[in-house]
């Protein structure tokens, strides 16, 4: 970590007006997301770029039929702005990667967010939140990393509210969404070793996501109670989208996790057990209106609109639809799903600082 002066002795009150007629200038602009941005001095905005060891000019995120691309300079523009320290300049690029296929998601009438997934070492070489109040404020590697992705979208692809952001409703993820895996109190291989990168490997995991939602089982010692309270969470009527619910993730709390593991429940177990009873009867749908075959997409087997009504429909592909992490403290029987708008996970290795 870059040591940083706590030292304001050499400041003057005049240097302070300037930085406020600054952080004005940025909101008359249109540049912020609402809250106050640091203004992005040429010198901080090419150390950035020299830290990540990354041609300026290289385009990270595209949005072809906006004709808008973001390049790594612009992208450390962004992340000045959003607060970042220069170590995490990486992640932040890593995190783009993720989405390197599938940017015109950010339109969405649905108003996604985007979740970053922080695995291995960095976590604690940036003092990422991985444990009590993983989804809440106060660590600042969690907060300015989602929070330069999301000024990245609206200022270098121009996708902001009331114009080309079709969110119907949004959602508060936007302002913050990354979160580190709690590997230290996890009873299971983490996400990245689980998707073939090694222990010792940085990574970052990421999709296009709905809102938080939290599960509260704090009473049941069953393994089976518990994850039918989860699967229940993850099956509301709502993240049925005529066909179109492609996963969810899993964010089991310490105190789930290892009372699963304790009855002999490997990660595979429980995403089997959640995949199996992740769905609702095709009745209920009809009763909703969600079911009609006029609306109904199929895009795996058995998300057609014919069959009984009392026959179950898996909302996910296979188990491997459902990300499992363990992120949170062990104070309680707390966990969260987080439901998918794409079927996009992917897992970027985060580059050691200087290589490209």
């Amino acid at each position: 970590m870059t040591s940083v002066s706590r030292s304001i002795e050499d400041l003057t009150v005049d240097n302070i007006r300037d930085a406020y007629r600054a952080i004005e200038y940025y909101f008359e602009q249109g540049w912020t997301d609402g809250l106050p941005v640091v203004p992005p001095i040429a010198e901080k905005v090419q150390e950035f770029i020299a830290y990540a060891g990354r041609d300026p000019q290289e385009v990270v995120a595209e949005m072809a039929h906006l004709d808008r691309r973001c390049t790594v300079e612009l992208a450390a523009i962004n992340a000045v702005m959003a607060g970042c320290l220069k170590e995490y300049f990486p992640v932040v690029l890593a995190s783009l990667a993720c989405f390197r296929t599938g940017f015109a998601l950010v339109q969405s009438t649905t108003g996604q967010s985007m979740l970053v997934m922080v695995n291995g070492p960095i976590r604690n070489e940036l003092n990422f939140n991985s444990q009590a109040g993983v989804f809440g404020p106060g660590f600042r590697a969690n907060a300015t990393i989602s929070r330069a992705l999301r000024l990245i979208v609206m200022n270098a692809l121009g996708v902001r509210p009331h114009e080309f952001d079709q969110g119907t409703q949004g959602t508060p993820a936007k302002y913050g969404f990354c979160i580190a895996e709690n590997e230290e109190e996890s009873p299971w291989e983490p996400l990245h070793v689980e998707r073939g990168f090694s222990r010792e490997s940085s990574t970052v995991t990421a999709h296009f996501a709905r809102s938080c939602l939290h599960v509260e089982n704090r009473v049941s010692n069953q393994p089976e109670e518990v994850l039918l309270t989860i699967a229940d969470s993850l099956s509301y009527g709502g993240v049925w989208f005529t066909g179109w619910c492609r996963g969810s993730t899993v964010v089991m709390g310490p105190t789930h996790a290892q009372l699963l593991d304790r009855h002999g429940w490997s990660k595979a177990d429980v995403k089997q057990f959640l995949w199996e009873h992740w769905g609702r009867r095709k009745g209920d749908l009809r009763a909703w209106g969600e079911y009609e075959r006029e609306v109904v997409h199929a895009p795996f087997p058995g998300a057609y609109a014919d069959g009984p009504d009392d026959e179950f429909l898996r909302f996910g592909e296979s188990p491997d639809s459902l990300t499992l992490i363990v992120a949170g403290a062990p104070s309680a029987g707390v966990s969260a799903v987080i439901t998918h708008f794409s079927p996009n996970r992917n897992t970027e290795r985060i580059a050691e600082p200087g290589a490209a």
